[in-house]
């Protein structure tokens, strides 16, 4: 089959073309050329969707079989980007988030939780980041119809992560010395970006469209934070001293919840509200036939990757700066003692 895929080459872009090409497709690839390198094994149009011509010389590289959009932000971009090849594709797969779920995290979601509201027609500014995923999957309906297929990542880990998370906690790790780390037993729910673009593929290329949406998170109940911690560890044969710091302890120093400690949410004291950032239901993505491969080879292949990546993928606000960490660590020294 043809397949065309909207976004970057960096990281879950990369994937996907990695995946489409293993089952034997042929893939179009449409960006700006600003990130990541163009795979010489695809056909690349270059362009802007915000742009309406570059939008008009796409369509006329169609028609393909399914489009794989990685990366809709706004909505009235992705209106346009819709309309444009609606003619030209059976199938067109919009990769969204669970950010798009109006009471997450205060409540457990399954795919049917209510959304955000959000104009198919909203501009950059005219929401946040849940309102304007909400919005793009409104957009693409509103073309679409049946042919548009919403999927919902949660956390995506794995070899060329370009946000930092895990990179963070490998490289950390790795350094050695004491670190401080989350409470072990915190949950987390996390999807490989390999078995994410597998499912993708999976579902454009699927002969019958899969009830839409598709929840695509990790297992509930399987991995934590110490899991990954351990993990990290073992990939890295670091000897470093893990340093527990309960959340409490974290809540009162101002950590950055997800950020300065990487994938880190408290989980409540007793008499507060629940939260529930890591009881996302995946029952739908396991029927679309997402596999789940083990936490461990995530990790493992992240850093066989990053151990030899030239450039150390991060942004300012993932990680802890060793100033930070060691006034932490002398914070939890002078409480204990």
């Amino acid at each position: 089959m043809r397949i065309l895929v909207l976004g970057g080459t960096v990281f879950l872009g990369r994937a996907v073309i990695d995946s489409a090409l293993a089952s034997g497709h042929s893939v179009t690839t449409f960006n700006r050329g600003k990130s990541g390198v163009d795979d010489a094994r695809v056909d690349v149009v270059r362009g802007d969707r915000t742009v309406a011509a570059d939008l008009g010389r796409l369509a006329e590289a169609g028609p393909w079989d399914a489009v794989i959009d990685t990366s809709p932000q706004v909505p009235r971009d992705m209106l346009a980007s819709a309309r444009s090849v609606e003619p030209l594709v059976r199938r067109y797969v919009v990769v969204s988030s669970v950010s798009v779920y109006r009471d997450w995290p205060d409540e457990p979601m399954t795919a049917g939780s209510a959304l955000f509201a959000c104009p198919t027609d909203a501009g950059p500014d005219d929401g946040h980041y849940g309102e304007l995923k909400a919005g793009c999957e409104a957009a693409a309906v509103s073309v679409l119809g049946e042919r548009a297929v919403l999927v919902r990542p949660g956390i995506i880990l794995g070899p060329h992560e370009n946000v930092g998370r895990l990179p963070w906690w490998l490289t950390r790790i790795a350094r050695g010395g004491r670190v401080p780390v989350p409470r072990p037993d915190g949950p987390l729910q996390l999807v490989d970006v390999r078995d994410l673009a597998d499912l993708l593929v999976r579902l454009a290329t699927a002969s019958e469209p899969a009830s839409s949406p598709v929840v695509a998170v990790g297992p509930v109940g399987r991995d934590t934070h110490g899991d990954l911690v351990r993990c990290a560890m073992d990939a890295t044969g670091s000897a470093a001293d893990r340093v527990e710091l309960p959340d409490d302890f974290l809540v009162a120093r101002g950590i950055g919840v997800w950020s300065e400690l990487p994938l880190w949410t408290p989980v409540p004291v007793a008499g507060e509200p629940a939260t529930h950032h890591w009881d996302v239901d995946p029952s739908s993505a396991v029927a679309a036939g997402l596999q789940s491969r083990p936490l461990a080879q995530t990790v493992s292949d992240t850093w066989d990757w990053l151990k030899d990546s030239p450039v150390q993928p991060a942004r300012p606000e993932i990680g802890l700066d060793p100033q930070r960490e060691a006034e932490l660590l002398a914070a939890w020294d002078a409480r204990v003692s």
